[in-house]
C-alpha cells in the first residue's frame, strides 16, 4: 500500500516538474482573444482589406500607362505582389499579434510586391539592369520560393509547443529574462555618458538638426573615419544612439505597465530626460529614414504593448505611407539647396525613380554571380566580424550593394542588398531556401514567446523580450533592405546592451510592477 502511495506521489512530482503547453493548467497561458466587438469588426474589414491589398491595388498599377512588357517576369510579379498581400491581411486580421512577421511581410508587400510591379509595368527601374531578362525572372521566382520558405519555417514553429523556463525552488534563477533594476540604472549612465560623446564629437546639438549630409560630413572630418573603414564611426554612432534609445524603451514599458512607476517622479524624470536624449541623437531630420522608422516602431510596441488597435493599425497605414510619405520623408538628407528636386506626375512615379530597388539588384547580382561565382560564406562572414577594421583584416569583404555596384560601374554604389541576395551570393538556391526557413521559424517563435511576455500573466515591466521584439520588428527592414554589413552593426549593439542588463533571477519581481 505504502508503495502504491509512494509511486502515485512520484508520478504527481515528475507531471509537475514537467513543463505544460501554454494554455493547459499549470503552463504559461497563451495571449487573450480578441473581443467579441473586435470580432465582429474583423468580419467587416476582411473582405475589403483583402481585396484591397490583393485585387485593387495591383488592378490598379496594371492599369498604369508605361512601356513594360507583359511577360513572365510580369505575370510572376503580379504573383508576387497578390500573395505577399494575402499573407499581409493574414497578419493584420489575425487572432494574435504576429509582430516580426507582419512587419515582414509588410516589407515583401512593399519592397518586393508593388513597387517593382510598378517597375514592371512603368517599364523603368531605379537602377539599370545590367543582365538579360532572364536574371529578371529568375530573381523574382527566387523571392517567391524565399517567401514560401518563411512561411514553411513559421508553419514548422507553430507545431512545436513552447517551453517555459521553470524556475529554481529558491527563485535563484531559470525564470524568464528581466532587465536587473541596478544594471537598468547603468545602462541609463552609459546612454548619457555616450551620447554626450557623440553630440560633442560632431560639435554640439545643433548638427543634428541640420541635415543627414552635414553629419556624414561631420563625422568624416572628426577623424575617427580611416581610409577604407568605417568601423570608427559605426561605433561611435551606434554606442551614442542605441543605448539611448534601449533605456527609453525599458522607462516606457514601465510607465505602460506599472502604476507605481507612474507615481513616482523619479522614474518620470528620467523617462522625460531620456526622452529629450532621443530627441536630438535619434530624431528623423538627421538619421536614416530606415532607423527611424526602427526607432518610432519600437516605441510605439513598448508604449502600447496590449493595443491590438495599434498593431493592426500600424500594419495597415503601414502601407500607405510606404506609398506615400516614406519616398518624400528624405527632404532633409541634403542641406537646402543640394536636396534632389521631387518630380512625380503618378502616385506610383516614387516607386520607380527612388529607393525601391531590391529587385533590380537582386537580377544584378544574379548576374554578378554567374560572372564571378558564389562567395561560399565570405560576405556573411565579413558581416559576422563588421567589427573587425580593414587595417587588421585587409581582404575584409565590402558591402554586397557596393561590391555589385562597382561591378556594374556606378559611381554611387550606395545601393540595396535585400537577405534574400545575401544568402544567394553565399549559398546558392539550396543556402537561400534554408535560410528563410530558418528566419521564418525563428520569427514565429519570437512572436509566440512575445505575446506571451506583454499579458498581464508575463513577467512584467521588466521583461527583455517585450522590449527585443519591437526592437528587431523595426530593425527588420534595415535587415531586409541590406546590405548586411551595414546593418549588424546597431544590431550587435543592442544585443550587447541587452546581455548586460538581463537577469534570470525571481526574487524581487513583484515590486517591480
Amino acid at each position: 500500500m505504502t508503495s502504491v502511495h509512494t509511486s502515485a506521489r512520484g508520478e504527481a512530482d515528475r507531471a509537475a516538474a514537467r513543463p505544460a503547453r501554454p494554455g493547459a493548467p499549470g503552463g504559461p497561458p497563451e495571449p487573450p482573444e480578441r473581443p467579441i466587438a473586435w470580432s465582429m469588426l474583423s468580419r467587416a474589414l476582411s473582405v475589403p482589406l483583402v481585396l484591397g491589398l490583393v485585387c485593387f491595388l495591383p488592378a490598379v498599377i496594371a492599369a498604369q500607362p508605361g512601356s513594360g512588357v507583359r511577360d513572365t517576369a510580369y505575370w510572376l510579379q503580379l504573383v508576387l505582389t497578390c500573395y505577399a498581400g494575402a499573407r499581409l491581411a493574414t497578419m493584420i486580421l489575425s487572432t494574435r499579434r504576429r509582430l516580426l512577421q507582419g512587419v515582414f511581410w509588410m516589407f515583401v508587400y512593399i519592397a518586393m510586391g508593388v513597387a517593382p510591379f510598378a517597375q514592371v509595368v512603368i517599364g523603368q527601374t531605379p537602377t539599370p539592369m545590367v543582365g538579360p531578362r532572364q536574371d529578371l525572372v529568375t530573381a523574382i521566382a527566387m523571392i517567391l520560393v524565399g517567401c514560401a520558405a518563411y512561411d514553411l519555417g513559421a508553419l514548422l514553429a507553430s507545431r512545436r509547443p513552447l517551453r517555459r523556463r521553470t524556475p529554481s525552488a529558491r527563485g535563484s534563477g531559470g525564470g524568464p529574462a528581466r532587465a536587473h533594476p541596478v544594471r537598468l540604472r547603468l545602462l541609463v549612465l552609459l546612454a548619457f555618458a555616450a551620447s554626450a560623446f557623440y553630440v560633442l564629437k560632431l560639435g554640439g546639438p545643433a548638427v543634428f538638426f541640420s541635415s543627414r549630409q552635414e553629419i556624414n560630413e561631420t563625422v568624416a572630418a572628426s577623424g575617427v573615419v580611416t581610409e577604407g573603414s568605417n568601423v570608427g564611426s559605426a561605433f561611435i554612432k551606434g554606442f551614442g544612439q542605441v543605448p539611448a534609445l534601449l533605456a527609453l524603451l525599458f522607462y516606457t514599458r514601465r510607465l505602460a505597465t506599472s502604476r507605481r512607476a507612474r507615481r513616482t517622479p523619479s522614474t518620470v524624470l528620467v523617462w522625460v530626460a531620456l526622452a529629450a536624449l532621443n530627441l536630438v541623437v535619434n530624431n528623423p531630420v538627421s538619421n536614416a529614414r530606415y532607423w527611424f522608422l526602427t526607432v518610432l516602431m519600437a516605441f510605439v510596441f513598448t508604449a502600447f504593448p496590449s493595443s491590438a488597435a495599434f498593431y493592426r493599425t500600424v500594419l495597415t497605414t503601414g502601407v500607405v505611407g510606404a506609398l506615400v510619405v516614406f519616398p518624400y520623408a528624405d527632404k532633409f538628407r541634403y542641406e537646402e539647396g543640394g536636396e534632389r528636386p521631387v518630380q512625380s506626375a503618378s502616385v506610383f512615379d516614387p516607386l520607380v525613380t527612388k529607393d525601391y530597388d531590391q529587385m533590380v539588384m537582386f537580377a544584378n547580382t544574379i548576374s554578378w554571380v554567374d560572372t564571378r561565382g558564389h562567395t561560399y560564406g565570405r560576405q556573411l562572414t565579413g558581416s559576422a566580424l563588421f567589427f573587425v577594421p580593414r587595417a587588421v583584416w585587409s581582404g575584409k569583404p565590402e558591402d554586397t550593394g557596393v561590391r555589385v555596384g562597382q561591378w556594374m560601374g556606378l559611381r554611387m554604389t550606395n545601393l540595396s542588398a535585400p537577405l534574400w541576395t545575401e544568402f544567394w551570393v553565399d549559398l546558392g538556391p539550396a543556402g537561400m531556401v534554408g535560410g528563410m526557413a530558418l528566419i521564418g521559424y525563428a520569427s514565429a517563435r519570437t512572436d509566440r514567446r512575445y505575446a506571451l511576455a506583454v499579458t498581464r500573466a508575463g513577467p512584467g515591466a521588466g521583461s527583455v523580450l517585450a522590449i527585443a521584439a519591437p526592437l528587431i520588428a523595426g530593425y527588420t527592414f534595415i535587415l531586409l533592405r541590406g546590405p548586411l554589413l551595414q546593418a549588424v552593426g546597431k544590431l550587435a549593439i543592442a544585443a550587447l546592451c541587452l546581455m548586460l542588463i538581463t537577469t534570470f533571477r525571481e526574487q524581487r519581481a513583484a515590486r517591480r510592477r
